[in-house]
């Protein structure tokens, strides 16, 4: 027996009408959706993270080991206990709540944050093994199960036309279009944007690899020639000066010894209602998120039953509930599965084996940062611009005639984008529901567990938004 047959026998991948060689495909393509982590996370958490004796940078460094780590464990388990195709890694949102929140804004020491990290991770093991992650998320209403991967789509889109500059911050009107004819790196980003989108349509297998490939080459080759300057290269790699300097990728320091179990010395000394507080949010935003990604993804992927859940999602779920909890153990933020998982799915990997190659291909990037280092951000996130509009067929699903519905579904879908949160879209689609149901005089429609959930999200969106947190 071969090694293809192997895995196709391991990961069931032939039952799941797919194939080995689909699967790698998926797995590189779901990899280069959400490297960028790999240097993202890093330099958020180095703000706030400071150890006597080390350069920033060294930190910077330490921090991206400690990213790598956690994000293969999490992915490994989700690969081998869950065979689901979705990657994690520490997540963005939570990384900044970290530094820029509890480190920084409200003074706790990062330590103390770790430790918030790790007591919500080992919160969320215990309550995933005894199968209560799983009933909450069984309690959403069906109109946020079937927008939500509409929802993410726009969420996606969203963030990948800030980050390839084709949309900009405006003081007047939130955003605006940006300066597109004077951007070199913004119409870099429009034609690989393009080139992908042709190239899905023709059903190139591996379009979006392809794409994101071909506009980094191009982009090098504008700077190279003189067409371009600096700034179509990855900021990671540009002086403020404009020279290239790759210290950052080329001299990296692998002992990370001082971030690892400091979240134990973060437990000394720590005011208890603050250290609730910060380990309620974290566990909030990471518990929605997750659930959010995961029934999206899945939507997508077409793995839901007829009720619109995931068969087995208590599995999945114990892949971030460890991500976190080791992560929290080598110096890193909170781990949650990825909305970029559907670029992989969007490429047909539907098990376990597409997680497997993400995972190897993170432990790779400790001698291969400088390769994921040359991707430049107008680039990597063609991804989630092609894949955010793919999703939107997920409106399809939702009965728009249905006023519990619409108002459920509708929240859900914009709110995600409007405040750049997953969390908060399920849960202003979770609040929404019953009280509609209500008004249209379908009260014993509405579970008592679903007027709960949204009096406990009410409750959270209070303290979230009364400054409580700092």
């Amino acid at each position: 027996m071969g090694a293809s047959d192997t895995l196709d026998d391991y990961f069931g991948v032939d039952e799941r009408d797919s194939d080995v060689g689909t699967e790698l495909v998926a797995g590189v393509t779901t990899f280069l959706a959400m490297s960028y982590i790999i240097l993202v996370n890093p330099f958020i958490l180095a703000d706030a993270i400071q150890i006597q004796g080390y350069e920033y940078i060294e930190v910077v460094q330490m921090v991206a080991i400690g990213t790598i780590i956690a994000s293969a464990v999490a992915i490994f388990v989700m690969a081998f206990y869950a065979n689901r195709p979705f990657g994690l890694a520490p997540g963005m949102g939570l990384n900044v709540f970290f530094a820029y929140t509890v480190v920084l804004g409200m003074g706790i020491p990062w330590e103390t944050a770790l430790a918030a990290v790790f007591v919500e991770g080992i919160i969320f093991i215990v309550i995933t093994a005894v199968g209560a992650r799983e009933y909450v998320i069984r309690l959403f209403p069906e109109p946020v199960k079937f927008s939500v991967g509409a929802g993410i789509g726009i969420f996606l889109l969203f963030i990948g036309l800030l980050e390839m500059s084709v949309v900009v911050p405006d003081p007047d009107t939130a955003v605006t279009l940006g300066d597109l004819a004077t951007s070199p790196a913004a119409l870099l980003g429009l034609f690989g944007l393009f080139l992908t989108f042709v190239l899905w349509a023709r059903g190139i297998t591996g379009a979006i690899i392809i794409g994101i490939v071909a506009t980094t080459v191009v982009g090098w080759l504008t700077y190279l020639t003189g067409i371009a300057g600096a700034s179509v290269l990855p900021t990671a790699l540009v002086s403020e000066g404009g020279e290239l300097s790759f210290a950052v990728v080329t001299s990296p320091q692998y002992d990370i010894s001082p971030l690892l179990f400091a979240f134990v010395d973060g437990l000394q000394g720590v005011d208890p209602l603050t250290f609730v507080l910060v380990v309620f949010t974290f566990f909030f935003v990471d518990f929605f998120d997750t659930a959010g990604t995961l029934i999206g993804v899945a939507q997508f992927g077409e793995f839901l039953d007829e009720d619109g859940n995931l068969p087995d999602i208590d599995r999945p779920l114990m892949a971030d509930a460890v991500g976190t909890t080791v992560g929290a153990m080598v110096g890193t933020s909170t781990v949650t599965t990825y909305v970029e998982s559907s670029t992989g799915v969007e490429e047909g990997g539907r098990t376990g084996l597409t997680a497997l190659v993400v995972g190897l291909l993170f432990l790779a990037s400790l001698v291969l940062i400088p390769l994921v280092a040359m991707i430049p951000a107008y680039a990597s996130f063609i991804a989630l611009v092609v894949v955010g509009i793919i999703m939107l067929e997920g409106v399809l699903d939702v009965e728009w005639d249905d006023p519990a519905w619409a108002v459920s579904a509708g929240l859900t879908i914009t709110i995600m984008p409007l405040t750049y949160s997953i969390a908060n879209g399920l849960a202003a689609g979770i609040i929404a529901y019953p009280i509609i149901k209500a008004a249209t005089g379908e009260f014993d429609d509405v579970r008592h567990g679903q007027w709960l959930m949204a009096l406990v999200l009410v409750g959270y969106f209070y303290v979230y938004t009364s400054g409580m947190l700092g």
